[in-house]
């Protein structure tokens, strides 16, 4: 518990660090001394304070998404992003920007998330239906399915147009990030929560149908439970900053190896790691470059990457 309240203060100190991070001068003394009406605090409340939030909540929401995948499909290699989940969300988004462009943003959110409900529930179709004797023959299986599906989203956007549009939700970015642009965002906090209510039930889920079934527990119900929380957070997070590869994938293992599998005690762990980690990421690409910024998916790519190349090529424990 003292660990899990060190690792909570320190993700409250990056979330500081980002608060007062950036162009404008936004700092303690230009708040004192110019007031609530001064530029800096409307920069405060109008863009530092939305941003920090809308990482924290991204963070914590995607890197839950990933755990709750790994659960479902019982392979630690896999995240939304790396079984078509992600890619089909912007299917979703792009075809209902091109049929129904006056929708409010809840509603496009809406059919993305059925989008992306469908690309997962194809994922484990075929999965289902192609002997794997390899756990890295999963996630390939979930990549080449997001490529397919990338590349008619692709062809769709080059034809009407929507090219720059797509590049924009494929590119997860917070600087866009206003007072009343990032509130969606809220909803994948909600599915935290409920990913936390039916925790026991994802570990069981993880150990197999037949167990799970043993148990009393209705499957389908907690792997349909399951599907629907990562497919709401891939939506709400890829219509409201875009994209973010890696994190689903990267937290949840990070937290299996310093604490085990029960997912009942990872969640808090899990939630806070990704807040951290994006924060981190955030606060590297704003600086590493400063005054220009860095789109935090292009960071947490080259940091997720590496990372993921270390879970693959890591020693087992035991190994000589």
């Amino acid at each position: 518990m003292r660990t899990l309240l060190l690792a909570l203060f320190g993700t409250l100190v990056l979330a500081v660090v980002s608060v007062f991070v950036g162009v404008s001068d936004v700092s303690i003394p230009s708040l004192l001394v110019g007031g609530v009406d001064s530029r800096a605090m409307e920069v405060l409340l109008i863009s530092r304070i939305p941003r920090t939030i809308a990482l924290v909540l991204a963070g914590a929401s995607m890197a839950i998404a990933g755990l709750v995948m790994q659960m479902v499909v019982r392979n630690r290699f896999v995240e939304p992003s790396t079984t078509g989940t992600t890619e089909s969300a912007a299917l979703g988004f792009l075809v209902v920007t091109l049929l129904a462009p006056g929708w409010p943003l809840m509603a496009k959110m809406g059919v993305s998330a059925v989008f992306a409900l469908g690309g997962t529930a194809l994922f484990l179709r075929i999965l289902r239906a192609v002997p794997l004797r390899d756990v890295l023959l999963v996630p390939l299986v979930g990549i080449m399915l997001g490529g397919i599906i990338g590349a008619l989203t692709a062809f769709i956007a080059y034809r009407t147009n929507l090219m720059a549009s797509l590049l924009a939700w494929n590119m997860g970015d917070f600087s866009g990030v206003l007072r009343g642009r990032y509130e969606l965002l809220w909803v994948g906090l909600v599915c935290c929560v409920m990913a936390y209510i039916a925790a026991d039930r994802f570990t069981v889920a993880g150990m197999g149908k037949d167990f799970t079934t043993n148990l009393g527990l209705n499957y389908q119900r907690v792997m349909m439970l399951g599907l629907v929380i990562v497919s709401l957070v891939s939506a709400v997070v890829l219509v409201s900053v875009g994209s973010i590869p890696f994190l689903g994938l990267i937290v949840p293992n990070l937290v299996s190896l310093m604490i085990g599998d029960n997912m009942r005690r990872t969640v808090p762990w899990v939630a806070i790691g990704g807040a951290g980690m994006v924060l981190a990421c955030d606060i590297a690409g704003r600086l590493i470059r400063f005054p220009y910024e860095i789109p935090i998916s292009v960071v947490m790519g080259v940091v997720g990457s590496a990372m993921f190349l270390y879970l693959l090529l890591r020693t087992p424990r035991g190994a000589t």
